[in-house]
């Protein structure tokens, strides 16, 4: 009977121990998909308020490149549209007096067709005013077109002062420094005092509310995992801590590589290893970085 009692006793322990116990295929560390933002203009920062660890949206601002210069050459081509304008020529004005001109000879031809008409007037007079008329015409139409090519060259400059300012909006528009990604500041590599220029980098963001466990498994695990897949993910937090995570396999290297230093896996036999993403939603207590295992299911 006391024996009976003893195994009672130890049963508990010995399930609770072998249920405990989660068996893990390979291993790896978090990553999170990583962008460098660069300055996208030329000059001195002004401002740049950024710190490491920041957390930012998409679309905050967080400083400027001076941008003194380009504004001035704005302003100065904004004056020679305003010139251009000033200086264009009004048609309507000055085609009136030479139409004012052929209306009047108009009421004189008639006025001469009449007397014509009556015998009071001779048919060279009526001949001299008509071909007056045609002339008129002939420098109506000669001072119309000479007029529109002028507005058509200062509309062509303008136009192409236009194009300018609208380069410069554009070059003034990248002196400001903005956040196009939510994420968090990982890495600040400019301050405000810096001269700066298009292509250097100013800071690294990474969105790390979803992360990346970067694992490798043999072709025989390969086998058995497919895009999609859920697995059970595994997070050290040291000193025998760990946590369970739902996962997501998302990425599958297409060729071979032998095994990473520092990686593990079941078959420590195997040299040639496939890399694997699994994607987790973090709960704030997962890092880049940090050590992670995955159960693959049989």
């Amino acid at each position: 009977m006391n024996k009976n009692f003893f195994l009672i006793l130890l049963l508990p322990a010995l399930f609770s121990c072998s249920s405990g116990a989660t068996r893990t295929d390979a291993s790896g560390a978090f990553e999170a998909t990583e962008v460098t933002i660069s300055s996208e203009a030329n000059g001195r920062i002004i401002e740049l308020s950024v710190r490491e660890g920041d957390r930012l949206q998409a679309g905050d601002y967080l400083g400027y490149v001076d941008s003194a210069q380009l504004y001035l050459s704005k302003k100065q081509l904004a004056s020679g549209l305003k010139a251009i304008d000033a200086q264009k020529p009004d048609i309507r004005k000055q085609i009136a007096v030479l139409e004012q001109q052929i209306a009047t000879a108009r009421t004189e031809r008639q006025r001469m067709q009449n007397l014509v008409d009556a015998k009071a007037g001779t048919q060279k007079q009526l001949d001299d005013i008509t071909h007056q008329i045609d002339f008129l015409n002939r420098q109506l139409e000669a001072q119309r077109s000479t007029l529109g090519k002028t507005t058509g060259g200062m509309d062509a400059e303008a136009e192409s002062l236009l194009y300018r300012i609208m380069q410069l909006d554009d070059m003034l528009g990248k002196c400001r420094i903005l956040s196009p990604v939510t994420g968090d500041v990982l890495t600040v590599y400019a301050h405000a005092g810096e001269v700066t220029a298009a292509g250097r980098p100013l800071f690294k963001v990474a969105d790390t509310r979803l992360l990346y466990l970067r694992a490798y498994v043999t072709a025989d695990q390969l086998s058995m995992l497919s895009l999609g897949q859920s697995l059970q993910v595994f997070a050290d937090y040291g000193k025998g801590e760990r946590r369970e995570y739902e996962g997501t396999l998302t990425w599958i290297s297409p060729k071979a590589e032998f095994t990473p230093k520092g990686i593990q896996n079941r078959d420590e036999r195997a040299n040639l290893v496939y890399a694997i993403k699994i994607a987790v939603r973090n709960d704030g207590m997962l890092k880049i970085g940090q050590y992670g295992e995955i159960a693959i299911p049989r």
